[in-house]
C-alpha cells in the first residue's frame, strides 16, 4: 500500500493559504504569544467563529491578560465582554475555574504538559493539544472537526471519533508536521474542503484525495 505523501499534501496547503491562520494561531503570534491568552483563546473559540473569538479576545485582552485579571472581574462583567462567543455564560464560568486553578496550583503559568493540562476541569485533549503546541511549540496532535473529517477523507486514515483520529495520526503522521498539521486543516477546511459539498474543482491537493465519503462536490 503507497504511503501518504504527507510531504507534498503539507507544502502545498502552505503555498496556498500562505498566511491564512486560525484564531488560535493569530493569537500565539501577538502578545508576546502569551500561553495563559492562548488557553483563553482556544476556550473561547469552542462552537465558536474565528471573527467572534477575535473580537471577544480583543475586548477581553483591554480588561484581563492574566488569571489574576480575569479573577477580579465580576461573573457579570466576564460574562458581557466576551458575549456573543457561543455558550458565553458557560465559557465565564469556565475562564474563572480555569484561571483560579492556574493561580493557586501552578502559580498562574500555564502548564506545558499534556497531562497536567488535562487535569483542568474544562481543558479536554482538542484545547491541551492546541496550547502546548501554540503556546509552547511541542509536539502535539490537535483534532477538531476539520482535522477528522480531512484525514479521513483524504483517505489517509479510517476513523470514527476525533480521539482514534489523534491516536491514528500520532501513528502516520511525520511527527515534524503534528505542530502545523491543524494550523493548515482548519484554515483548508473552512476555504476549501468544506462539510457539505466540498470545492474539489478549486483544491489544490485533490490529485492526493480519495474523496471518501463526499457525495457532491463543487
Amino acid at each position: 500500500m503507497r504511503k501518504f505523501p504527507f510531504h507534498e499534501m503539507i507544502n502545498t496547503l502552505k503555498t496556498y493559504l500562505k498566511d491564512e491562520v486560525p484564531v488560535v494561531t493569530k493569537i500565539s503570534r501577538s502578545d508576546g504569544g502569551s500561553p495563559f491568552l492562548i488557553l483563553i483563546g482556544t476556550l473561547l473559540s469552542l462552537r465558536t467563529k474565528d471573527e467572534t473569538t477575535d473580537r471577544a479576545m480583543i475586548h477581553l485582552t483591554e480588561r484581563a491578560k492574566t488569571p489574576g485579571d480575569i479573577l477580579s472581574l465580576s461573573h457579570t462583567e466576564l460574562e458581557k465582554i466576551i458575549y456573543p462567543v457561543g455558550f458565553y455564560r458557560n465559557k465565564a464560568k469556565t475562564l474563572k475555574n480555569v484561571s483560579r486553578i492556574i493561580l493557586e496550583k501552578y502559580g498562574g503559568k500555564v502548564p506545558d504538559t499534556l497531562d497536567e493540562l488535562l487535569t483542568i476541569k474544562g481543558v479536554g485533549r482538542k484545547t491541551a493539544n492546541l496550547v502546548i503546541t501554540e503556546a509552547f511549540g511541542k509536539p502535539g496532535i490537535c483534532v477538531d472537526t476539520h482535522v477528522h473529517r480531512i484525514s479521513n477523507r483524504l483517505g489517509m486514515i479510517s476513523t470514527k471519533t476525533p480521539h482514534d483520529t489523534e491516536e491514528e495520526l500520532r501513528k502516520v503522521l511525520p511527527k515534524k508536521y503534528w505542530i502545523i498539521y491543524n494550523t493548515l486543516l482548519v484554515t483548508f477546511g473552512k476555504k476549501i474542503c468544506n462539510p457539505v459539498s466540498p470545492r474539489c474543482n478549486n483544491c489544490p491537493i485533490s490529485h492526493l484525495c480519495k474523496r471518501i465519503g463526499v457525495i457532491r462536490h463543487r
